[in-house]
């Protein structure tokens, strides 16, 4: 009998609508706990989730019977209605649209795990534009600046000439 056997390791990074810092500490824990459910449930495997209160980044192992986009929109989504059933913010918390996803070796997974468990130490060296800038270069991947995250200071300068007009 023949079957198929596979190691697809893939590092998922998303933010917080408008890069707005609302992944407060005292329950990103549980925030994290959650998403792993969900990642499980989906018949995949957490090997590493952690952030900033901005942004996540979630490692997986992943099955090939796995469509990563669907997988990326029910963490969102349901991840959503648990922060906001949940009462952990005064605003109407959101995921911004679009993630990155980054291919990785088994031989490279300690590394990897070590990066996603120290994201607030790696945040003291290096913004997350920057960090997530750095990503699409090392992957090779093709990108327009205009095309990346909301970054926070883009709502800075809307709202400025909101102001002004």
């Amino acid at each position: 009998m023949s079957g198929t056997f596979s190691q697809i390791y893939i590092q998922i990074v998303f933010a917080v609508k408008g890069r707005e810092s609302l992944i407060h500490a005292s329950w990103e824990a549980e925030l994290y706990k959650y998403i792993t459910g969900i990642v499980r449930n989906k018949e995949q495997k957490v090997l590493a989730i952690n952030g900033m209160p901005d942004h996540i980044h979630i490692l997986i192992g992943m099955k090939p019977s796995c469509c990563l986009s669907d997988l990326v929109r029910e963490i969102k989504k349901s991840s959503n209605e648990f922060i906001r059933s949940k009462g952990f913010t005064k605003t109407n918390f959101r995921w911004q649209e679009g993630y990155g996803a980054f291919s990785y070796g088994h031989s490279s997974l300690d590394n990897v795990i070590r990066y996603v468990t120290n994201q607030k130490e790696q945040h003291k060296k290096k913004a997350f534009k920057e960090e997530y800038k750095d990503f699409l270069k090392e992957f090779e991947v093709d990108f327009r600046e205009e095309y990346l995250f909301e970054w926070i200071e883009n709502y800075k300068e809307i709202e400025s000439l909101d102001r002004n007009i």
